[in-house]
């Protein structure tokens, strides 16, 4: 089976991993600081929190930005549920905005058509690392005076326009995730950027109980006032540890990754029952997914799992879960609509090597 997700361990973190986990300290520490100094230079950005989920990252913006009751948060339906749910740890509604045909990013248009009273930020997710129009999304937030927050989790090492993900060049917030299966991983975590100094050290309270760390104290923390408490969000060494080894072979595998979403595009774009999507030349995708739309993907599965090739949808529509049933209105969908019985994701990532490219490619062309 040629896998569509496949974890990436450095063998260069065997020796620093064995010290840290007898070092006697495998908390926040050293480690984690050297790992945020190293995510700062990556991502062009000083504010750098790093913390023990990428999931934690969305729900500490949120409430850096005192997202609560009443409050409405646009978002896309289709993502992970790790984007919305924290928006219902608030209290605040989330508002489905549509996504575009050709990206199944979130589309602008429809954020705007979707803006009330009532709406406090929009949550626009790269879907597979593709970015979002960063700019028309933008424009849209200065307008009605709201907040962006980037759900960038497959996006480490993506770059809009003259930016890369993470610098928050278009946004006041973006988190990556470190989570076991991401281009970068530390087995779990992930990292909230910032432009915002004032949010940066409000996070870095938020991360931990509420507690300063880095203030003097006599008597461990017992004397530390907590004037806003917080949660314990904070990543540890051992993960950290983690995420400095395999950072070095990063930029490698995002360029393999690259490299065979190349090969894609050149050899289907003339497949019959294949329609390519995610084209645009002013953004480059770290190609944590590639996604396509097929025809009779049910038949497409089918052919691809007799010849030994995974593939998934990766994720459900969030507007569908019972859960946020109470959400529904009269809104519609057309694109999300439109896409749905047809997008499918193929193996894109660093192991799949040229063969299983290729074999990939002949077995699509031989139709289902």
């Amino acid at each position: 089976m040629i896998p569509l997700f496949k974890v990436f361990m450095s063998s260069k973190v065997d020796e620093p991993l064995l010290k840290t986990i007898h070092s006697g300290w495998i908390g926040q520490c050293s480690n984690v600081d050297a790992f945020e100094a190293a995510l700062s230079k990556k991502l062009n950005n000083p504010f750098c929190l790093s913390l023990s989920a990428g999931t934690h990252g969305l729900h500490i913006a949120l409430e850096l930005l005192n997202i609560s009751n009443g409050d409405e948060v646009i978002s896309t339906p289709l993502t992970c549920t790790a984007t919305n749910w924290p928006i219902l740890y608030t209290g605040a509604n989330i508002v489905w905005a549509d996504i575009q045909r050709d990206s199944l990013n979130i589309d602008p248009v429809s954020i705007e058509s979707r803006i009330t009273g009532k709406t406090k930020a929009i949550v626009c997710v790269h879907w597979g690392g593709y970015p979002c129009d960063m700019k028309e999304i933008q424009v849209i937030a200065k307008k009605y005076n709201l907040f962006i927050i980037e759900d960038a989790a497959h996006a480490y090492g993506s770059t809009y326009i003259d930016t890369v993900i993470g610098d928050c060049a278009y946004s006041d917030f973006a988190m990556i995730s470190f989570q076991a299966i991401k281009a970068l991983t530390c087995i779990d975590g992930g990292v909230l950027t910032t432009n915002f100094e004032n949010y940066y050290k409000e996070g870095k309270l938020l991360r931990w109980y509420g507690i300063d760390r880095e203030s003097p104290r006599k008597d461990m923390r017992c004397e530390e006032d907590v004037h806003r408490w917080g949660y314990k969000y904070h990543m540890n060494d051992v993960c950290a540890t983690v995420g400095l080894a395999n950072m070095e072979d990063v930029d490698t595998n995002i360029e393999i990754a690259r490299s065979n979403a190349a090969y894609y595009r050149d050899n289907l774009k003339d497949v019959g029952g294949v329609h390519l999507v995610q084209t645009k030349t002013d953004r480059k995708s770290a190609h944590w997914l590639f996604t396509i739309l097929v025809e009779d993907r049910a038949g497409f599965c089918r052919l691809m799992g007799e010849k030994g090739i995974h593939v998934s949808r990766v994720h459900e529509r969030n507007d569908k879960h019972t859960c946020v049933k109470h959400l529904v209105d009269d809104y519609s969908f057309p694109n999300l609509e439109t896409i749905m019985p047809y997008y499918i994701c193929i193996p894109v990532g660093w192991w799949v090597n040229k063969e299983d490219r290729e074999y990939v490619v002949e077995s699509i062309k031989q139709g289902w």
